[in-house]
């Protein structure tokens, strides 16, 4: 699925009916599916998302949560989880929809259910789709264990800086480090009239190039 469109759907969810990804906009996307509502690892996982809200909004990201479950449930679940935020001393309201597919119809499009995990069940599904409605990004995480939500974040952001400026992304790339370059980045003619490139980028090994963080 990566590189390929978005599979569209149309969803009741909390935020009422839209087609997706096509009622997203030219915003990036993020899909995230959830075993059950109302369960210890996932209430976790949406009152952080919740939290980060605006830090995705920032980023010109839109989020959507889909599971099994019937949307009465998932309304139910909402005010569970926004009486917990202002438990906690959080003003935030849960923006995002959470969609209902209690026939799986969705889930089996994106392949969220793994049977050996549960055959009802969706898994722990991060999908990361650009504005062109395009998968750049999928992961999977097990039941059990609950999602780093900042390291989706980083995901968004180093995708959107491997677009944005051309560049490959090397192994735990934070916002602002250096970044790798696709191709040697000056011949040495180009070097010759301008010497300052040589500040601008370094070498690795035999052809592993980075630009120094803060270059155009």
């Amino acid at each position: 699925m990566l590189g390929e469109s978005a599979p569209s759907f149309n969803a009741n969810s909390t935020n009422g009916t839209f087609e997706f990804p096509k009622d997203f906009g030219n915003s990036w996307k993020i899909l995230l599916s959830h075993p059950k509502d109302f369960t210890p690892v996932c209430t976790s996982e949406i009152l952080q998302l919740a939290q980060m809200q605006s830090e995705f909004e920032e980023l010109g990201v839109k989020l959507a949560i889909i599971s099994t479950d019937k949307l009465d449930s998932h309304f139910e679940w909402k005010q569970l989880m926004e009486d917990i935020l202002v438990e906690s001393g959080h003003s935030n309201k849960i923006e995002f929809p959470l969609i209902e597919d209690d026939n799986a119809r969705i889930s089996n499009k994106y392949g969220m259910l793994h049977a050996w995990e549960s055959p009802t069940r969706d898994v722990r599904g991060v999908f990361i789709i650009n504005p062109q409605n395009k998968i750049k990004s999928i992961n999977f995480y097990p039941l059990n264990i609950g999602r780093n939500m900042e390291e989706i974040k980083r995901v968004v952001v180093a995708l959107q800086t491997s677009e944005r400026d051309q560049v490959l992304i090397p192994v735990n790339w934070e916002e602002g480090d250096d970044v790798l370059m696709k191709y040697v980045p000056y011949t040495e003619q180009e070097l010759a009239a301008n010497p300052d490139l040589e500040n601008q980028y370094y070498k690795v090994g035999v052809n592993m190039w980075y630009k120094k963080k803060g270059m155009k």
